[in-house]
């Protein structure tokens, strides 16, 4: 005869927690998985006739054995005539505060960033939270979180960040559902849009579309480097580093010491940091050097393994560099400046367009892709970065 309690192990979790559906333990315990792979833990029980689910929180966060024991917790309470449910509740009411939005908002990241690709997720998930939930409702208590509450999140971005806004509002969404499997909170997600915030808002497609800012003509580059040169702090380096490698604004703010050789002027960024997912290998300039031994960006080496980490070691939001870009000229994006590169290589040099589309991690198909394996266009590149270097500083 098979148990009936302690059904599961410990090693298998991983695998199931990709497998939508539930996995029982026995005694009332599953690991319940919603598509694609959002994992909790729940207790299920038959009180007066009715079915209830009890959340016991979510998986990985919260082990077999810690969903075992307040499982146990959960039956003791059912055989003493208790709604194992109706106790929980009563016990938050307890305390006055509750779970905080961003307590649930920092949980739920925490357990769910380790299945993220590469760092950009993270940042744009902390970035959106920190910069326009948290502000309004981070320090609420999540159970009093209504459609009221999210509107006044959403309201103010929604028709200028169409794009940003309708992604804040489905990490929002997230977090709340986190919040109720886990018992933080009850009733409808306030933040769901089908059926409900549908009916208040205009869907972010129908929404006039921003204009999308131009890419600094190249030959007002080495004007901009020139001026970019003269503001200190580790921002203004990183921004010029980006310049000078045409690397992507994420690829630069989660750069690692340990990718950097300066003996062979060479940043090798693994695969799960790239767009394409193949790594990259980019031949730095000697301009681009001086920016790695610089006394500012030299003294992060002991912050984290980041080249260019924030105040306290993390890293660097997306929009940093754009900020530091504004202080100068409000009308082009640091992505533009991959443009501007583009432009310049196509119109002012004899270089190969599949020497300039690898600079740019572009996927190149056919032979070009065999040759780059073999990397004998890297030497090319990098007399390609040497010339825009020097033409970044006017020469």
């Amino acid at each position: 005869m098979g148990r009936s309690i302690h059904k599961l192990k410990a090693v298998v979790l991983d695998r199931l927690a990709k497998k939508p559906g539930l996995h029982g333990d026995g005694g009332g315990l599953y690991l319940a998985v919603a598509p694609p792979s959002a994992s909790s833990w729940v207790f299920r029980f038959m009180l007066s006739g009715r079915a209830r689910t009890m959340g016991l929180g979510s998986y990985p966060e919260f082990s077999l054995a810690e969903a075992r024991e307040k499982a146990a917790d959960a039956r003791k309470l059912k055989a003493h005539g208790q709604d194992p449910i109706e106790a929980k509740r009563s016990q938050q009411a307890a305390t006055p505060s509750g779970m905080t939005f961003k307590q649930c908002a920092d949980a739920y990241v925490k357990s769910h960033s380790a299945g993220w690709r590469g760092t950009k997720s993270y940042t744009q998930w902390t970035g959106t939270l920190k910069n326009y939930a948290e502000p309004v409702i981070g320090a609420l208590p999540v159970r009093d979180i209504d459609v009221a509450l999210v509107m006044k999140v959403l309201e103010p971005v929604w028709q200028s960040k169409p794009e940003m806004a309708s992604r804040l509002r489905g990490r929002i969404e997230n977090i709340l559902d986190w919040a109720r499997v886990n018992g933080y909170r009850d009733g409808e997600n306030p933040a769901r849009w089908r059926g409900h915030l549908d009916h208040l808002l205009p869907a972010p497609g129908k929404v006039k579309s921003v204009e999308h800012l131009s890419a600094l003509p190249y030959a007002k580059v080495p004007d901009f480097m020139a001026t970019l040169r003269t503001r200190t702090g580790v921002a203004p380096l990183a921004l010029e580093f980006a310049i000078l490698t045409a690397a992507r604004t994420n690829e630069v703010l989660g750069a690692r010491w340990d990718e950097i050789d300066l003996g062979a002027k060479m940043w090798t960024i693994a695969g799960e940091r790239m767009k394409a997912g193949k790594e990259h290998r980019v031949p730095l300039s000697m301009p681009a050097i001086a920016i790695l031994e610089a006394e500012a960006v030299k003294n992060s080496r002991g912050q984290g393994g980041l080249v260019f980490p924030g105040r306290r070691g993390e890293q660097r939001y997306d929009n940093t560099l754009l900020e530091t870009l504004r202080e100068i000229v409000a009308s082009v994006t640091v992505h533009g400046f991959r443009s501007s590169f583009r432009d310049w290589a196509s119109e002012e040099t004899d270089f190969a367009g599949e020497v300039v589309e690898m600079a740019l991690a572009h996927a190149i198909a056919g032979k070009a892709e065999a040759a780059y394996r073999r990397g004998d266009l890297f030497d090319k590149r990098r007399a390609l970065m040497d010339e825009w270097a020097a033409f970044c500083g006017g020469q």
